[in-house]
């Protein structure tokens, strides 16, 4: 299990961190993805976005599709949620730029896994949360003392995904 969780901390964190680049995948592929009007924006939407409506009809159509999406996502979120996000991006803004394209090539990793995998990652992430702090931080420790060779170990070795709860 401490190997499950090791792995997955370490690509949880990545995707975590690397959602904080505000530039979301555009939800249909460049050469499909229709320009949106400024006007088709909510008034809240618009609000958030006020920066961007001078320069919108210039912005790539994924660009104003993410950031639409971004404002979506953003008014749907309660105020602890927005805290949170405001927080991780804060810390995100002060990574230096290696760092930020390390994390982002992880999430690319993470989302190039098959979704079992995926599930497994995230699962394992839920059981390392749910320890107490004194046990995530000797994973921590733990995971920072192996070898690349360990790690990549560690991995192979994770147990196979648990089947979801079933609902009744």
């Amino acid at each position: 299990m401490i190997r499950a969780v090791l792995f997955s901390v370490c690509l949880i964190a990545a995707a975590a961190n690397s959602s904080l680049a505000q530039t979301p995948p555009p939800s249909a592929p460049a050469e499909t993805a229709a320009p949106k009007e400024w006007q088709s924006l909510s008034t809240e939407q618009q609000h958030l976005l006020q920066s961007y409506q001078d320069k919108w009809n210039s912005l790539p159509p994924e660009r104003q599709q993410a950031l639409a999406n971004g404002s979506q996502r953003w008014l749907s979120m309660t105020p602890e949620q927005r805290s949170s996000a405001q927080q991780r991006f804060g810390q995100w803004r002060s990574m230096p730029p290696e760092q930020r394209q390390e994390l982002r090539e992880r999430w690319q990793q993470f989302k190039s896994l098959p979704p079992e995998q995926q599930q497994r990652v995230r699962q394992s992430f839920q059981r390392f949360r749910q320890m107490p702090p004194e046990q995530r931080s000797e994973l921590r420790k733990q995971w920072r003392q192996m070898s690349p060779e360990q790690r990549r170990s560690v991995i192979r070795q994770a147990p196979p995904p648990r089947p979801p709860p079933r609902s009744r």
